[in-house]
This record gives C-alpha cells, sequence and structure tokens, in this order.
C-alpha cells in the first residue's frame, strides 16, 4: 500500500561537454516503508540515448542508482536533457510514482485591469498576476515574464518573474500614456505556458499649472482693438483641465474669449501714451480642479504691455513771441537767436526740424 518515494523529486546536474563517455553520477535512493516483495525492488531511466543506468548493490543488499554518459555530449547539439528515474515495488501490481508534466499553467484572470493615479510612487506594486499548475516540481514550478513589451513600458513596469509582481519603476504621466497594456507569460519547468493581458490605465490628477503664452500696441488703437493673443492650456483632464482667465485691477483692457483655448486682450478705451506709458497687467488663470492648487493651480502672470507712440502731438514754441536787437556793424554768421520747440512724442514722431 506504499508506492517508493524519493526525497527530492527534481535532480539537476550540470557537467561539461568534454565528460568522457562511461563516466558516473550517483543518483538519489528512493524509499518504501513497505517490507520483503513489497518493497523497493528496481529503478529504470528514461529519456535520452546518451545516459544509462547502473545500479550497485551494497552489501546491506540496499540499491543505489547511478547514471552512466554513454554517449559523448554536445552542447551545440543539445544544451539540455530531461530523464526521468522511476523507482518500482514487487508487490502486485508494482506501485511506481512519477510525475508527468501534463499540465500548462493557467492563470487565475485572462485579462487583469487596474487603475493607477499618476502620481503613485516609485516601486508600488500595481498588481500581482497568479498562475497554478497542477504539476509537482519542476513541472509545477511557474516563473513569469513579460511576453511583449514597448521600450517605454519596460522604463516604468518590473515584472517579478518568481512572484509575479508587477512594480513601478519609473514615474508614471497622464499627459504622456494614459494606457499600457502589458502581455505575461508563465512558464512551468517543462515549457507548458499560458498567457495573460494586463492592462492599466492612469488616471489624472491636478498637476499642471495653466501655461499663458504672449504682444504690443498702439496708443491711438480704436477702442475693441486686440492688443494680445493668449494662448491658454492646461495639459490635465476633465474639470482639472477647465481654465478661467480673468484681469485684476482698473486697467483699460478687458478679456474675451475666442476660439477654445484662447483669450483676446483688447482695449476698453482710448490710450494715451503720453500719461501712462506702461502697464503692468494681471492674467490670472485658474482651473476647475477640486479642491483648486492653491499655489500651482492659480498663477499670476504679469504682462508688461508698451503703449507705443503715435504722432498726436505737434511741436510747441517755448514762446510765442521771440525779440532780439542787434548792432548794425554785427558780423555775419553771428548768433542772433536761439529759438526751442519740444514734441511730447517719442522717437521720430518727437524730433523736431526748424
Amino acid at each position: 500500500d506504499n508506492a517508493p518515494s524519493f526525497k527530492e523529486i527534481e535532480l539537476e546536474e550540470r557537467m561539461s561537454e568534454m565528460t568522457a563517455p562511461g563516466s558516473r553520477f550517483p543518483l538519489p535512493d528512493a524509499h518504501d516503508p513497505d517490507s520483503g516483495r513489497n518493497s523497493l525492488q528496481s529503478y529504470d531511466l528514461s529519456g535520452d540515448e546518451h545516459f544509462s543506468l547502473a545500479v550497485q548493490a551494497d552489501p546491506g543488499g540496499d540499491q543505489r542508482p547511478e547514471l552512466v554518459l554513454a554517449k559523448a555530449l554536445d552542447r551545440e547539439e543539445a544544451a539540455f536533457h530531461e530523464l526521468v528515474l522511476r523507482a518500482s515495488d514487487g508487490g502486485g501490481p508494482a506501485l511506481t510514482v512519477l510525475d508527468a508534466n501534463d499540465n500548462a499553467p493557467v492563470f487565475s484572470q485572462a485579462e487583469y485591469t487596474v487603475r493607477v493615479p499618476e502620481d503613485v510612487p516609485v516601486g508600488s506594486v500595481l498588481v500581482t498576476v497568479t498562475a497554478n499548475d497542477a504539476d509537482e516540481g519542476l513541472n509545477g514550478h511557474v516563473k513569469y515574464s513579460f511576453k511583449k513589451m514597448t521600450e517605454k513600458a519596460s522604463k516604468i513596469f518590473h515584472l517579478d518573474f518568481e512572484t509575479g509582481a508587477i512594480t513601478l519603476l519609473g514615474s508614471l504621466d497622464f499627459e504622456e500614456g494614459d494606457s499600457y497594456v502589458l502581455e505575461v507569460q508563465a512558464r512551468d519547468g517543462g515549457r507548458l505556458f499560458d498567457t495573460a493581458k494586463v492592462t492599466i490605465t492612469v488616471t489624472d490628477i491636478n498637476d499642471n499649472t495653466p501655461e499663458i503664452s504672449l504682444r504690443e500696441i498702439s496708443e491711438d488703437a480704436p477702442s475693441g482693438t486686440v492688443v494680445a493673443l493668449l494662448h491658454v492650456q492646461d495639459r490635465d483632464s476633465g474639470k482639472n483641465g477647465e481654465v478661467r482667465c480673468s484681469l485684476d485691477g482698473d486697467v483699460p483692457f478687458r478679456l474675451q474669449s475666442s476660439h477654445g483655448s484662447y483669450y483676446s486682450v483688447v482695449t476698453a478705451r482710448e490710450l494715451d501714451r503720453e500719461q501712462v506709458s506702461e502697464y503692468n497687467v494681471t492674467v490670472r488663470a485658474a482651473d476647475g480642479g477640486s479642491p483648486a492648487l492653491q499655489s500651482s493651480a492659480v498663477l499670476a502672470l504679469r504682462i508688461r504691455i508698451n503703449v507705443t507712440d503715435a504722432n498726436d502731438n505737434p511741436p510747441v514754441f517755448s514762446k510765442s513771441l521771440y525779440e532780439a536787437r542787434v548792432a548794425e556793424n554785427l558780423l555775419a554768421g553771428s548768433l542772433v537767436l536761439r529759438v526751442v520747440a519740444t514734441d511730447e512724442d517719442v522717437g521720430s514722431n518727437g524730433r523736431v526740424f526748424y
């Protein structure tokens, strides 16, 4: 009622391809608690012509199996050889314990789906895949690996080949990738395998501030003239990416919503460079995150708008009447009088010619 059993279900032996034929290697003994003919009686080896079995009997009658190299090895021809050692007793019917690799690994799920926020810390376990193999020993030992993987994903995800845990190797960024599909393979020691799909969906967090990119004007621009075009964008999604803009303070400008993420800054009234030559306008761009990120979701950008000069001022003499007395013998070329006129405009508009 007992079958012979080995203490170890599998044995790995490494040997050089230069090993001489006839070389012997001890094999593990089997044990059978039955007695007489019902106890262990014989060993049998199958699997490869390169090896044979020799059984030595010690003085006590116990049998010791040995592996004999019957044919020279060639690693280029075969890098490994799989052999099966059977131990049988003499009972009727004879009992033999042998596990065949007749079961492939099977994943607990055909597809694994997980959602993770983009700010999940590096090193976190995102999901653990599990496959079971009904075989024993090497035939039932499952190891995991990625089957197909992009170069980008290989820098972000790591798979533990023993546990099946997928951990985060690099930072996630929703704006750079919002979904990853990975193929994981479970393989046993007998080269049977199963494949599962892992879908990792990255969810967005409010981690991007609105970006405002920016122009210049003339003081004679009529009311409603576009003086600057703002492109406002937030790389977040949903309400986290919805941006509202406003201008601070009492300034002669107003905002007009344009197409999509564009805003126009237009003049609200006439400008006079001679009164105010420069404006500091604060544009506030806030997204719709809840709660809003106080330090980064609200961006105050100071835009310096230089008002260019229009030729709207004539030259003005310092006096309306100049008088001078000169002697009749004054030499030609002598200075008689200097007149001065000024122009409030700047540049070429303010240069005065007499």
